[in-house]
C-alpha cells in the first residue's frame, strides 16, 4: 500500500487526481492539505482527513507520497519541503517554473534518495495511444508528418487577461500536454521551429502556438489556439502509404466534468464507434482501404501505477527526468518572443 497526501484542494486535486488514485486498491489517500478549510467548492471525500496544518501534514510518517496540486509558482517550495521531510513527490504540470528549477529539484531528490516526478497524465490519453497503435501497425508506411491539435473556442479567456505572464501562458498551461506526448514517444527532436503569439497584441496573454519538432525524415507539428470556433482533428498522422485521422479527443475529461467517475463505471472514458479514428491506406498490392480504428483505452490512473512501481518495487520511472527537463526547456524557449 502506498499512502498519499495532497497539497491543494482545488480542481486539479478533485477532478484530475482523486478519481484515479482512489480507484486503485494499492493506493490509500490519507490527507488533503488546504490553506483555507472554509472553502468547500468540492465535496469532502469520506474517509479522507482535511487539514490546514502544513507542519503536521509534512510530519505525518504514514504519508509516503506528496502530490503537489497548487499554482506553479509554489511547486518548487512545496516539493522541496516534502523532500526535506522524506516524502516522495508527484507534481502537477508544467512541473516547475523553469528548466533550472527542474534540474535543481531532480538533483535534490537524488541526493535524498527519493523520487520526484511530473504528473504527465496525458501520456495515457486514448487518442494518443490509438495514434501510436496505428503508427506501429505499419499501415501508414514510413512516417512523414504528425499533426497534434489542442484547440478551443474560448475568446473570453484571453480577453479577460490584461497583463502578460510567461508562466500563466497558453503554451505553459496547455502546450505542455502535447509537447510531452511528442517527447515521450518520438524522443528529442533535432530542431524546433517556434511560432508563439499574442493574438490580442503585446502585453496580453499568449493565446496561440505552433511548434514544429523535426525528426529526420518526419516532423511533428503541435498547434493550439483559443480562437478556433471549429476544432481541427486531435491527431493526424501521414505516411508514405496512408493517413490516420482521429477527430475527437480522449473522453476522460468529458466524463470527469459530468462527475461520471471511473470507480463503478466500466465504460468511463471509453470511445463510442462515432469517436473512432479513420485509417486510409494503400496496401502492398496497391489496394485502397478505409477503416475505423477501435480506440485504445485511456487511463490517467496509470501515472499512479507507474510511480507506485517506482517507489514500492524500485522500478525505473516511466516519466523520466530528462524528458521533463526537455519539456521545460522547450516551454522556456517558446516564450522568448513574447512580452
Amino acid at each position: 500500500m502506498l499512502t498519499i497526501g495532497y497539497i491543494g484542494n482545488g480542481k486539479s486535486t478533485n477532478r484530475y487526481h482523486l478519481p484515479f488514485s482512489m480507484n486503485r486498491e494499492h493506493l490509500k489517500v490519507k490527507t488533503i492539505f488546504a490553506r483555507t478549510l472554509e472553502k468547500q467548492e468540492w465535496e469532502r471525500v469520506p474517509g479522507v482527513q482535511y487539514t490546514d496544518d502544513l507542519a503536521a501534514f509534512m510530519q505525518d510518517e504514514e504519508i509516503q507520497l506528496v502530490v503537489v496540486c497548487t499554482h506553479t509558482e509554489s511547486h518548487y517550495s512545496y516539493a522541496k519541503m516534502a523532500l526535506d521531510h522524506g516524502k516522495h513527490v508527484l507534481v502537477e504540470k508544467p512541473f516547475m517554473l523553469t528548466k533550472s528549477e527542474a534540474e535543481d529539484i531532480f538533483q535534490y531528490a537524488k541526493e535524498k534518495n527519493l523520487i520526484i516526478q511530473c504528473y504527465q497524465n496525458r501520456r495515457y490519453d486514448s487518442d494518443f495511444l490509438t495514434t501510436q497503435k496505428v503508427i506501429e501497425s505499419g499501415k501508414l508506411g514510413d512516417l512523414l508528418e504528425v499533426e497534434m491539435h489542442y484547440d478551443y473556442y474560448r475568446p473570453e479567456i484571453p480577453h479577460a487577461v490584461k497583463q502578460y505572464s510567461k508562466y500563466n501562458s497558453f503554451l505553459y498551461g496547455h502546450g505542455v500536454h502535447t509537447i510531452d506526448q511528442a517527447i515521450s514517444y518520438f524522443g528529442q527532436p533535432e530542431t524546433i521551429h517556434y511560432d508563439v503569439r499574442q493574438l490580442l497584441g503585446p502585453g496580453r496573454m499568449n493565446d496561440y502556438f505552433d511548434l514544429d519538432l523535426h525528426y529526420s525524415p518526419f516532423k511533428v507539428s503541435i498547434k493550439s489556439s483559443f480562437f478556433r470556433l471549429k476544432s481541427r482533428p486531435r491527431f493526424v498522422a501521414y505516411g508514405t502509404k496512408g493517413v490516420f485521422v482521429k477527430q475527437t479527443e480522449d473522453r476522460q475529461e468529458e466524463h470527469l466534468k459530468l462527475f461520471y467517475l471511473p470507480k463503478g463505471h466500466a465504460d468511463f472514458g471509453v470511445d463510442l464507434p462515432q469517436h473512432y479514428g479513420i485509417l486510409t491506406y494503400m496496401d502492398d498490392e496497391g489496394h485502397y482501404h478505409e477503416e475505423k480504428v477501435v480506440s485504445e483505452r485511456g487511463d490517467y490512473a496509470r501515472v499512479y501505477d507507474d510511480i507506485y512501481q517506482a517507489i514500492i518495487h524500485g522500478q525505473e520511472k516511466v516519466i523520466r527526468d530528462e524528458e521533463t527537463i526537455l519539456v521545460m526547456d522547450i516551454l522556456e524557449k517558446g516564450m522568448e518572443g513574447c512580452e
